[in-house]
């Protein structure tokens, strides 16, 4: 999270992608530094890594910047690598006040990964909720990662998931099932031949799940 690290990175990443201005600018799984250094000194080098940022915001690099984690959301309070959304939020207010550009966030969300809702882990003042409920009364984007869990969600799911999602195949229940959430603004799937994209695709024209029948997936059966 160095700046002079995420400066070279973002110079390079403008110019891989032939572009002036970058979209959304991720600090890459910070949470692993937190098995390293204690969390005062991750949160020092958070927020210098914030104020390099917001300083490529008002030069035009970069529109907005974020977290993409793997863990760190996922965690429970108690763990070495637990990211506390509301604590990062208030750093890029103090660094960049109420306008500050720190409005994304990115984690694995799906069937198998669903603690981004199903866990309550963070807290806003003296309530509790999960990580999708905090961005949203932070104002920050959420976007689902390994939406099909690296292939492992396209096969082999149970009929009623299909059933409650109104899907024909598993890959269509699992993205149907990530885009629905409530608080999620996009589900990320890494596609390798036309005939997924094309295939994936086709959801976007569909609406998302109803809240109550995406919710009745976590009631028992």
């Amino acid at each position: 999270m160095a700046p002079s690290y995420l400066k070279n990175q973002l110079e390079r990443s403008r110019r891989n992608l032939g572009v002036q201005t970058i979209d959304i600018f991720y600090l890459h799984n910070p949470e692993q530094q937190l098995t390293e250094v204690s969390a005062d000194t991750f949160y020092q080098r958070v927020r210098r890594a914030f104020e390099s940022l917001e300083g490529e915001v008002a030069n035009g690099k970069i529109r907005v910047y974020g977290t993409a984690t793997w863990n760190g959301y996922r965690n429970d309070s108690s763990q070495r690598e637990y990211l506390d959304l509301a604590s990062i939020a208030g750093i890029a207010r103090e660094v960049g006040g109420e306008a500050h550009h720190f409005r994304a966030v990115q984690l694995p969300f799906n069937l198998g990964m669903p603690e981004g809702f199903a866990k309550v882990n963070q807290k806003i003042g003296p309530r509790q909720m999960s990580l999708l409920a905090a961005a949203q009364e932070l104002g920050i984007a959420v976007i689902a990662s390994a939406t099909l869990l690296q292939g492992k969600l396209v096969r082999q799911l149970p009929e009623f998931v299909r059933e409650t999602l109104a899907c024909d195949s598993d890959a269509c229940a699992a993205i149907q099932f990530a885009r629905s959430a409530p608080g999620i603004t996009a589900a990320l799937i890494g596609m390798s031949r036309s005939e997924h994209v094309e295939a994936n695709t086709k959801l976007t024209s569909r609406p998302r799940a109803k809240l109550h029948e995406w919710e009745s997936l976590f009631q028992p059966r």
